[in-house]
């Protein structure tokens, strides 16, 4: 099976530069762009199922890229909870201090912790290995991408080495009761 993971497309906290988490906000003109962008790179390719996380950035890029297909949405494809910061700027918060909380999540904000983020990952990872589909897209976040590759590689990387641009697709191979990285494009 491969399940194609694509971040949504640029936001409005994308755009001024803040903090989003679980809030609900609007793609830009250019994400829609984007998400469209996406569709076309995934147009050769049937999908048995799709899926977005419920978040509206994420829906309204499924929707824009594969317009053709029923989207099922879920809070498990959502970006990790990151509390109290969520709309703020990111300036609010030091290099190191972002680090950390990249390492361990956002509980001291009244978030996720890394742990309880990546159990969430797992929970869809295991949901989607039962469904013996052949190709799966998920409509997500970079956050959420990022776990994937943590969960499957079974440590965190640091996030400077993983640029994941708005509408990158990912895409994951389950075979032999494996997970492996297939490819990361960035659009």
């Amino acid at each position: 099976m491969k399940l194609y993971v694509i971040r949504h497309g640029e936001s409005e906290n994308n755009k001024k530069g803040c903090y989003t988490g679980w809030l609900d906000v609007a793609l830009t003109e250019k994400g829609l762009g984007d998400a469209k962008k996406a569709g076309e790179r995934l147009c050769d390719v049937k999908f048995d199922k799709v899926y977005s996380s419920d978040l509206l950035r994420a829906k309204t890029t499924a929707k824009t890229a594969l317009s053709g297909y029923e989207i099922d949405t879920t809070p498990l494809l959502r970006e990790i909870n990151i509390g109290s910061i969520a709309g703020k700027p990111l300036s609010v918060m030091t290099y190191e201090e972002r680090c950390e909380a990249l390492r361990v999540g956002y509980s001291s904000f009244g978030g996720e912790s890394i742990n309880e983020f990546h159990e969430r990952i797992k929970s869809f990872m295991h949901n989607v290995e039962e469904l013996g589909y052949e190709n799966i897209a998920t409509f997500s976040h970079a956050g959420w991408m990022r776990g994937m590759l943590d969960v499957i590689i079974g440590f965190q990387l640091p996030r400077k080495h993983i640029y994941c641009a708005n509408c990158a697709i990912a895409i994951f191979e389950y075979t032999d009761n494996t997970w492996r990285l297939h490819s990361w494009m960035n659009l």
